[in-house]
């Protein structure tokens, strides 16, 4: 089968490698239908690695993503051939003791899909998954739909992480994929004022659109003046998702006292520092989001009811074989882009 594999920093080729087989009862072989460019894939292609996960090339990236299942293992259950599903790209142990106390995203043997050291990822034409990682599609649900229930389920489990969404004013910094993927289970949620920043005046307008209540391009105004003038007790929650120091400085200022930061951004730094003076007067928690757990089917739900539309996120479609074409453009935060998607057929 074809896969789109990196060979180096900002290098990637289209090799042929060995067909995935079953191996155990529980394993499904699954044609990849469409994949998205997650943020995380596209650190791998410009830095080769995410902190201690280091790149050894050739590999594969790429977990986001939806298919059709073409062959189930004699114990597979709940799927046959033929089936539109989803995929969850991590794959607990299901026996260490963060498994059995419901942690299964911080799995002591967890392996992850397109994570290096791991597993071989998504852009090629065939993976094969355990059963568990599989999630159903109705016949009306697009594969595009089911991809995109993978960041969207980060932002439902770091909104569930938050605590009571229903009327606090909130900030949402860095506007991309995952801020978006925060703004609309927090607008379900019953959220009051959602403040917005980025450095992108295209995806302000699509959050502006989504329902953000104010957006700011931080390159462009001091986006802690505006929102503490708006709202002077300051904001119940920060949810930062772009992994910028800046952003992390900025949360810290606009959080009232007794507020939480949810750090979801991937920093391409190895550290990040706070203004701790603030932090300690103002009691602020600190709450990381690891991405995301048991919130994968709920989303799925979500999105098949109306609740979570997914059509804003899709900006741009590029076929296989151009999908380093797909890395560059993310890469760049060119052309306005908000989720590139991979499309097979």
């Amino acid at each position: 089968m074809k896969a789109m594999v990196l060979t180096g920093i900002r290098a990637m080729e289209m090799h042929e490698v060995p067909d995935p087989k079953i191996e155990a009862p529980t394993d499904v072989l699954i044609k990849i239908g469409s994949v998205g460019v997650c943020g995380s894939d596209v650190h791998y292609y410009t830095t080769g690695r995410i902190g201690s996960q280091v790149v050894e090339y050739p590999f594969a990236v790429g977990h986001e993503c939806a298919g059709t299942v073409v062959k189930v293992g004699a114990g597979v259950t709940r799927f046959k051939a033929g089936d539109r599903i989803a995929v969850e790209p991590a794959m607990p142990c299901g026996e260490c003791d963060q498994c059995k106390v419901g942690r299964s995203h911080t799995c002591r043997k967890l392996t992850f899909l397109g994570c290096p050291g791991q597993a071989e990822g998504s852009l090629s034409e065939f993976i094969v998954m355990p059963e568990g990682s599989c999630l159903a599609l109705k016949d009306e649900t697009s594969l595009e739909a089911g991809v995109l229930s993978e960041p969207l389920a980060i932002g439902v489990y770091a909104c569930k992480l938050a605590g009571e969404l229903k009327g606090k004013h909130i900030g949402i910094l860095g506007s991309g994929p995952i801020g978006l993927s925060v703004l609309m289970p927090a607008r379900a949620a019953g959220v009051g004022k959602v403040y917005m920043t980025d450095k992108i005046d295209a995806r302000l307008e699509l959050v502006k659109k989504a329902g953000a209540d104010w957006v700011g391009n931080v390159d462009k105004l001091d986006a802690v003046k505006v929102v503490t003038e708006a709202e002077p007790l300051l904001l119940d929650y920060v949810f930062e998702c772009c992994g910028q120091q800046e952003a992390v400085d900025q949360a810290v200022l606009m959080l009232k006292p007794g507020g939480k930061l949810v750090m979801i951004g991937i920093p391409e730094v190895d550290r990040i520092s706070f203004q701790i003076d603030y932090m300690r007067r103002k009691e602020i928690c600190v709450q990381n989001v690891r991405r995301q757990n048991e919130c994968a089917e709920r989303t799925i739900e979500l999105i098949e009811d109306g609740t979570l539309p997914v059509e804003p996120m899709i900006t741009h479609h590029f076929p296989f074989e151009r999908t380093k074409e797909a890395f560059d453009l993310v890469a760049g935060y060119e052309d306005g882009v908000m989720k590139a998607m991979i499309d097979f057929d």
